[in-house]
């Protein structure tokens, strides 16, 4: 993992890193899915082929789960222990809106609240298939993180982690805009 950035907010850290998710140590990692749990190519398909098909099949056993809600599996073979799935898109491979980022991303970060995660990882939500400006994406999800550390009770570590340089660099920028506490 390469570290680009990082603020702290109170006691509490999140860090822009430009690195692979499914190779990440901590509690937990987001998977940017689809409702149907369909976790055919992009950053759920890493997961599926690093962490094995038994992730696929335990959250399909929640489907369809709409976009604003997140379900949480076990990391199977990855180093997380849980992957949250919050669909950004309701059938594999849509256009989206930028506002199902943010959605998805309150969605994920109320679930890892719920699991009691300390640390968790979150990818560019959106900027692959989901056709969402890199740029449009790490502003949101800056905002929607910095937000909720804030009143976040468990959560002390947020890393903003993705594998294409484009994302992780407009992680780093949006990140520069928050003021450390």
């Amino acid at each position: 993992m390469k570290h680009l950035f990082s603020v702290r907010l109170g006691g509490k850290e999140i860090r822009a890193l430009r690195g692979d998710l499914t190779k990440w140590e901590g509690d937990a990692i987001v998977n940017p899915a689809n409702s149907l749990m369909i976790m055919g190519g992009g950053v759920a398909g890493a997961i599926k082929r690093v962490g094995g098909s038994q992730i696929e099949e335990e959250a399909k056993k929640y489907a369809p789960v709409p976009v604003g809600e997140a379900i949480a599996t076990s990391g199977g073979k990855l180093k997380a222990k849980w992957v949250i799935h919050a669909p950004t898109m309701e059938r594999p491979a849509m256009r989206i809106p930028p506002d199902n980022v943010r959605l998805a991303v309150r969605a994920a970060l109320r679930k890892a609240e719920e699991l009691g995660v300390e640390s968790l990882a979150i990818p560019g939500m959106g900027t692959g298939v989901g056709g969402v400006d890199p740029r449009v994406a790490a502003s949101i999800i800056v905002e929607e993180v910095a937000k909720f550390l804030e009143r976040s009770v468990r959560l002390k570590r947020v890393d903003l982690l993705d594998l294409d340089e484009k994302v992780a660099k407009e992680f780093e920028k949006a990140l520069r805009g928050v003021p450390s506490t």
